[in-house]
């Protein structure tokens, strides 16, 4: 049952869900990479100076290697930009850089989905770690109280999970918000960032997804366990 079970049906749906995902982000980033943006501007300008109109003016702004690598590291306080977000200008340059100065924006502010998740991450990255493991050990030799501890700890990596989507959907609004506003884009080239910033959304979702279900796979499992 550990091995197999009714619900992996749909976590094996949730899964091609998950790569669809994966796919669409790397062909839709690719597609309005071509599209050149109007204001003309740069990843990396758009991302200093939307942190310059929201007061973040010590906050850098780096390339680094690799395609799709961007990301906002809030220990170093520095937003990353993989190099050709940062210095090419396309709807798709400019949607995430901007996404990822989102994330600066609500570490300023101490936006609370964000404060929760960083203070979540050191636990949910022992007890991911070791959920897989207690899990195992409690089906194949059959420790309840184990099993127990795994869901436990297993369910702490999904409300990380869980946690992460409103983080994620709170940056790309912001940064619609304020690119419209500031002039990075226009009106017409809208729908080129929506659909950017909502095909690397869906990877988050499908995630999250799996996630749940997977969760409740194991409690089911454990329920029936102790019933018998």
């Amino acid at each position: 049952m550990l091995f197999f079970h009714p619900m992996d049906f749909l976590i094996i749906i949730a899964f091609l869900l998950s790569l669809w995902a994966q796919f669409r982000v790397k062909s839709t980033f690719g597609r309005w990479s071509e599209v050149r943006a109007a204001s003309g501007m740069t990843g990396y300008e758009a991302a200093r100076r939307m942190l310059d109109r929201n007061g973040l003016h010590d906050v850098p702004v780096e390339p680094v290697p690799g395609s799709l690598s961007d990301h906002y590291d809030p220990l170093a306080r520095v937003v990353r930009l993989s190099e050709p977000v940062y210095y090419e200008s396309s709807i798709s340059a400019i949607s995430v850089a901007c996404h990822e100065v989102g994330h600066a924006i609500q570490h300023h502010q101490s936006y609370p989905m964000l404060v929760m998740r960083h203070r979540m991450f050191p636990v949910v990255r022992i007890a991911s770690g070791a959920a897989p493991l207690l899990l195992i050990l409690g089906f194949v030799f059959h420790f309840t109280n184990l099993i127990g501890l795994g869901i436990i700890f297993f369910s702490a990596a999904v409300a990380f999970q869980l946690v992460t989507l409103p983080v994620e959907f709170n940056a790309s609004s912001r940064a619609r918000d304020l690119m419209v506003a500031e002039g990075f884009i226009t009106r017409d080239e809208e729908r080129g960032v929506a659909k950017v910033l909502n095909a690397a959304a869906l990877t988050y979702v499908a995630a999250a997804l799996i996630a749940m279900l997977e969760l409740l796979k194991y409690i089911m499992i454990f329920t029936n366990n102790n019933r018998d």
